[in-house]
């Protein structure tokens, strides 16, 4: 379990150093200022673009190794308000199902194998909440701040059906994911212009 611990931070660390890289290299090139500009970056990208960026989607879900509000970001830049809310969606979504599948049949363990104690242990006891389990998760996937992720995990431990899990994340996520997809992309932008 310790090997896997350290896979996954030296992952976290990676791919948000590619993440950063990326918005600098956005930013240089000038595409955080002109969407037209980053429309052809993308059409010179071919038909792949979106399946790579939803598979990403899938991947940070499964195993959070970058923020996701920071990949959320960038979909709206690359792919445009409603291509990229739609892209970050159906990657979320797709995410939180298997994720929540995964704890399902893995139990504990896997939360262990891909999560930070210090998070687990701040929503677990969540689990002995019964019923207030489910209302504190509907609002947390509706509102942005939480560790999705980790809380979908969570999920996956108690008697929650898959139908009303899938119920939750398909109405409660666009919400949370507009807010905090669109304000993230507003800061980069403003902070662009800055320079």
């Amino acid at each position: 379990m310790a090997d896997s611990k350290k896979w996954i931070t030296f992952l976290t660390i990676v791919t948000t150093g590619f993440c950063l890289w990326f918005f600098v290299f956005l930013f240089q090139e000038g595409y955080l200022l002109d969407p037209s500009k980053l429309q052809t970056l993308l059409v010179h990208s071919g038909a792949l673009a979106p399946v790579l960026f939803v598979g990403l989607q899938i991947f940070q879900t499964v195993i959070p190794v970058i923020p996701g509000g920071v990949t959320s970001a960038i979909g709206v830049i690359c792919f445009g308000n409603i291509g990229g809310f739609i892209l970050n969606y159906i990657g979320l979504c797709i995410g939180s199902i298997i994720v929540f599948w995964l704890v399902k049949v893995y139990g504990q363990p896997f939360i262990h194998k891909v999560a930070e104690p210090k998070t687990i242990d701040k929503y677990i006891g969540w689990l002995d909440r019964g019923k207030k389990f489910d209302r504190f998760f509907s609002f947390a996937i509706l509102v942005p701040g939480f560790p999705d992720d980790i809380l979908c995990m969570i999920a996956g431990l108690t008697k929650m059906t898959y139908v009303r899990f899938i119920a939750i994340i398909l109405l409660c996520k666009p919400l949370g994911l507009i807010l905090y997809s669109q304000g993230l992309t507003s800061l980069i932008q403003g902070v662009a212009r800055l320079f």
